[in-house]
């Protein structure tokens, strides 16, 4: 079976970055294909560009927050070095929403969705996730379908 873009061009940096000596690009990069063969092996996939990116994500995630604890303790090297990671980690996803894009794909979900006020949060979170994988923070995008839905 074929590799996924996403893979493949993560495999391809590592090499990159391998060449050129850059120690701390090419630790993130192992980072990534670790949780990549992580999950391969542990649910027994190729992981595909969707899976690929939703692995990002978590990443990112988890990346955020630490930076914000680390610098809410004021560990502000460690802060650092999760911002690099981050950055390494968003070098290969697509690029960001805007807010206007972001306000776009939610106006167009909900009006595919009966419920309204707090209800229909799950089922339109369910619609625009997919659409927004690895192209916005969902944390954000939570708060604006929140702010949305209680006006």
């Amino acid at each position: 079976m074929s590799e996924s873009t996403l893979v493949a061009d993560v495999k391809a940096a590592m090499k990159a970055a391998m060449k050129a000596k850059d120690k701390e690009r090419l630790a993130t990069i192992r980072l990534i294909q670790a949780e990549f063969k992580r999950v391969e092996v542990d649910e027994r996939i190729d992981v595909d560009d969707a899976r690929a990116l939703a692995i990002m994500d978590k990443m990112l995630k988890q990346r955020r927050d630490s930076a914000q604890q680390y610098q809410d303790a004021g560990r502000d090297e460690l802060a650092a070095q999760e911002q690099s990671e981050i950055a390494v980690i968003q070098s290969f996803l697509p690029a960001q929403l805007s807010d206007d894009e972001i306000n776009a794909l939610i106006d167009d979900a909900l009006s595919g969705i009966e419920a309204s006020g707090m209800a229909a949060m799950g089922p339109l979170m369910a619609v625009i996730k997919p659409k927004l994988q690895g192209r916005a923070d969902m944390g954000a995008v939570s708060k604006l379908v929140k702010a949305r839905l209680n006006s």
